[in-house]
């Protein structure tokens, strides 16, 4: 299985941090965010991780090259300036994830999670042509996105809402009717999905920040340095 991390965004409601740096390259607990999640998908037994980015991203390659550091072979999809959103960018790097479902990671979060349990050989979901994880709603997103009922990802439902979590498994198929190289966001794809009761998901109750403003990553970046 391919993971696909996104780095594309300007990262807006970091700045001025992200004037000169990308988000995925800011630094929590001593080393960048991206990181992380290259560490964790290597121990998980990932070999195979696509990056995508635009605002800065050449600073992206620069900093992660080939991959081979942490025994991973990284790609890249660069996207023109403004990027192409969540779903127009998985669309374009359609090419390069091959025909096989993969794993989709923001790369402006941190989690705890174990990425192992995402692969084929240890999942315990089918994950159709979508899965989700799901965490509780942080304090700034109380609304939530969705709500489950047992493993359907269905529409909000009163006070029983849950965020999702920027990680997911996503089939080729998803995003085949998304036009290649227009910018499109990830929530219509969600919402017909749910509509068509196929989209799936599972609450996750462990450690999950998103690293959103300087003031969280400065929350993260104290907490790790103390852990």
């Amino acid at each position: 299985m391919k993971a696909f991390i996104l780095a594309a965004g300007r990262g807006e409601r970091m700045r001025p941090l992200t004037d000169h740096t990308p988000k995925p390259l800011l630094v929590a607990g001593g080393k960048p965010l991206i990181v992380w999640h290259l560490e964790k998908l290597a121990a998980a037994g990932f070999r195979e991780v696509l990056i995508n980015h635009a605002h800065l991203g050449a600073q992206i390659e620069q900093a992660l090259g080939d991959g081979s550091q942490w025994g991973l072979r990284i790609a890249y999809s660069p996207e023109p300036p403004g990027a192409l959103e969540t779903a127009g960018g998985i669309a374009q790097a359609l090419p390069l994830l091959g025909d096989q479902p993969f794993l989709v990671v923001n790369g402006d979060i941190w989690c705890d999670i174990n990425f192992e349990h995402f692969l084929p050989s240890t999942a315990g979901f089918s994950s159709g042509p979508a899965h989700l994880l799901m965490v509780a709603n942080p304090a700034h997103h109380r609304g939530g996105d969705f709500s489950l009922d047992g493993d359907k990802v269905v529409f909000a439902q009163g006070e029983q809402t849950l965020t999702y979590a920027g990680i997911g498994v996503f089939s080729p198929s998803f995003f085949k009717d998304v036009p290649v190289g227009q910018p499109l966001k990830l929530r219509p794809l969600l919402d017909a999905a749910i509509a068509a009761g196929t989209l799936r998901g599972e609450r996750y109750a462990g450690r999950w920040v998103d690293v959103g403003t300087p003031e969280r990553l400065a929350e993260l970046d104290a907490e790790l340095r103390n852990a």
